[in-house]
């Protein structure tokens, strides 16, 4: 497919759905905490599988990677008040506060320019660390607050189920994606290889996770992940 052609669907899929999940919370069709995860799970799974329209040309990267870039950008005049976007905060932020679209959503964004840049479809690294995100990370607070269980005693405010979350719904959309490029074809990507890698860098996220810091987990959760992912992959 021409790369201009896969750069358009890309964008448009992403965008998509995000201001579908922008109409709904502003309508008030769901809660801003649940549009805010459904945000965070389904974007990235979305635009990593959307590479697979790409060609292996050098430039096709940088032409994918201005997709999260735009949206980014985009996050960050809304987080500083230059762009008024109503929807959007109602969506992403869980008081209302612009402001807060500067912390876990920008970081978000940032991640997926760079993991785009740096691993694109070179290596299932940048592919496994965005979907631990996604899907560990994204997973955890909605697990965490309807499943009942204790708390983790390093971290009051995060439980064993939110953690166990963490693992097993990263593990799940790693591997799942890693499947898809296989059986696309793309070089150096099998799932059943990956299962027990995988597996280990999903236990590494779900500690680091874990720990008490607030707002930084895309950030630390992706680290986590790349740097066990550069020594397995």
């Amino acid at each position: 497919m021409n790369n201009w052609i896969a750069l358009i669907i890309t964008f448009s899929a992403a965008l998509g759905f995000l201001r579908i999940m922008d109409f709904f919370a502003h309508r008030g069709w769901i809660e801003s905490r649940l549009s805010r995860k459904i945000i965070h799970i389904g974007t990235g799974p979305i635009f990593v599988l959307c590479w697979l329209l790409f060609d292996d040309a050098s430039a096709a990267r940088w032409m994918a990677a201005l997709v999260p870039f735009a949206i980014t950008a985009q996050f960050a005049l809304i987080g500083f008040g230059i762009l008024k976007d109503e929807a959007s905060v109602n969506a992403m932020s869980r008081t209302g506060d612009p402001k807060e679209i500067l912390r876990g959503p920008l970081y978000y964004g940032i991640v997926f320019v760079l993991m785009t840049l740096i691993f694109w479809k070179d290596s299932p690294t940048g592919i496994v660390a965005l979907m631990l995100m996604c899907g560990g990370d994204g997973i955890a607070d909605l697990v965490g607050r309807k499943v009942k269980s204790a708390k983790l005693p390093w971290s009051k405010e995060k439980s064993v189920a939110g953690s166990l979350a963490v693992f097993v719904g990263g593990w799940i959309m790693a591997v799942l994606v890693v499947a898809i490029y296989g059986y696309a074809g793309v070089a150096d990507f099998s799932s059943v290889d990956s299962l027990l890698p995988i597996a280990i860098i999903a236990f590494g996220a779900m500690v680091v996770e874990s720990l008490p810091f607030k707002d930084i987990d895309n950030l630390t959760i992706t680290l986590t992940a790349v740097i066990l992912g550069v020594f397995f992959f």
